[in-house]
């Protein structure tokens, strides 16, 4: 059994026991979050959302909460003597999917 789920612009596939990190959530660890924007589910057959199934839910455990690697950015101009170096680290929440409901 698997859903796909919407969360801060993205889309997850998420199965029961998966961890998953997910852009930063106000919340503590051992906090439940139920995500209700699901926009489909497959429990044997494949239900589809139009954009999203009606009474499916899918329940989260806040695991920890912490940063991503650093991404640089690097941008040159050839021939301009014109560089640009910047970088970001991404603050992301690790989640535990508890359960799916249909």
């Amino acid at each position: 059994m698997y859903a796909i789920i919407k969360n801060g612009g993205k889309q997850y596939k998420v199965q029961e026991g998966d961890f998953l990190n997910v852009d930063k959530l106000d919340a503590a660890p051992k906090d439940v979050i139920e995500v209700t924007e699901v926009l489909a589910i497959n429990n044997g057959e494949l239900t589809v959302g139009t954009p999203l199934v009606e009474g499916a839910k899918v329940t989260l455990e806040v695991v920890t909460s912490g940063k991503d690697k650093k991404v640089v950015i690097y941008k040159k101009r050839r021939r301009k003597d014109s560089k640009l170096k910047r970088g970001f680290r991404r603050e992301f929440t690790r989640v535990k999917v508890v359960k799916i409901a249909s």
